[in-house]
């Protein structure tokens, strides 16, 4: 078995951010979040896996992931237009050949094992086998039907009057089967080769496909609340203890906490989870619960709650800064200490207030 690792795309619900980087790359607890994929990748026997890139993005999607060699993969980069998922399972043919694969989206999280799922893909020698999870709004999802014994008997992509609340998760196996569907559907009114039309055509054509509904959590980090949400669940669940490597000067901090090197904390108040890279400094401040801030930032006399803050940020004279998503290299300062601030800002944005 391989794997399909889907990091192309435009990332529209993440710009301004987007406009510089891959929205894959956007961290949660300071790390990109096909960082977690391939994490979860690595668990398993696959040992191949392909890289979809677009033309925008993919040199910052390489320079992270490089030859895949920290997580003992081989990746190998595939560039696509971005016409849609099964298109991009059309365009890795040449690498996936005639063997079943692991699809997942890159910018998916799960709270889950998926070796299990492989292993129920394997076991019952099924053609697909999708993972799902009940949402409130399946409206703005892809949904699906099943029967009583756990197959898929329909798809609808973003129905007016859902079918039900199974919404598909960003995680698909596939047999080599998948490659005759994708062969007899058209674009679709967005011009893209749809994977629920290509899952819904092998339906029709009589394989097995089954589905699977998540017990844990599945973040789908294409929006900045997704992000911030994200960041706060990984933190809770991945964070298990204080890791201290800069110096804490005249300074308190609570609950679980990491610290990276060369970084100072001075007069001023940490309280976890939280995560502060390295050559940091925090000044006359307060650093609350969910908040990763990255390399090379300095929060100066500020408060800053509930954020995911890039690498080289500076924040000064902000009161209360929550709920926000600051891309790379962002200045942010405030002449006068009143009221919270709520902000998505891009990479190389300055804002004065």
């Amino acid at each position: 078995m391989k794997a399909l690792v889907l990091s192309g795309g435009k990332g529209t619900r993440l710009r301004p951010l987007t406009f510089t980087t891959a929205k894959q790359l956007i961290p949660v607890m300071n790390k990109p979040v096909v960082g977690y994929v391939l994490d979860h990748i690595a668990t398993t026997k696959i040992k191949d896996v392909g890289v979809i890139i677009s033309p925008d993005t993919g040199k910052d999607v390489r320079g992270y992931i490089e030859d895949g060699s920290r997580w003992k993969l081989n990746v190998t980069y595939i560039p696509q237009e971005p016409l849609g998922l099964a298109h991009a399972v059309k365009t890795a043919k040449n690498l996936l050949g005639n063997e079943s694969f692991l699809m997942y989206l890159g910018d998916n999280l799960l709270g889950e094992d998926i070796n299990k799922f492989i292993e129920k893909f394997e076991g019952e020698n099924l053609d697909a086998l999708i993972l799902l999870k009940e949402v409130e709004t399946p409206q703005v999802f892809g949904v699906a039907v099943l029967d009583k014994n756990g197959n898929v008997i329909k798809l609808v992509e973003k129905p007016k009057k859902p079918p039900s609340n199974l919404a598909l998760v960003g995680v698909y196996i596939f047999s080599q089967n998948v490659h005759k569907a994708i062969k007899r559907i058209k674009p679709s009114w967005r011009g893209e080769l749809e994977i629920t039309d290509a899952v819904q055509k092998m339906i029709d054509l009589g394989y097995d496909v089954k589905a699977e509904i998540l017990k844990s959590w599945w973040l789908d980090t294409g929006k900045k609340d997704d992000i911030l949400s994200a960041n706060a669940i990984v933190l809770d669940e991945f964070l298990v203890k204080t890791e201290i490597k800069g110096k804490i000067i005249d300074s308190k901090t609570e609950n679980r906490i990491k610290i990276g090197k060369n970084t100072k904390i001075v007069n001023s108040k940490i309280r976890g989870p939280c995560v502060i890279g390295e050559n940091c400094i925090i000044k006359d401040s307060f650093v609350g619960p969910y908040t990763s801030i990255g390399n090379s930032s300095r929060i100066i006399n500020s408060a800053v709650e509930y954020c995911v803050v890039l690498e080289n940020v500076t924040i000064e004279n902000v009161g209360r800064l929550e709920e926000s998503l600051i891309g790379r290299n962002a200045k942010i300062n405030k002449s006068q200490m009143h009221k919270v601030i709520k902000l998505h800002v891009g990479d190389f944005s300055e804002v004065e207030i």
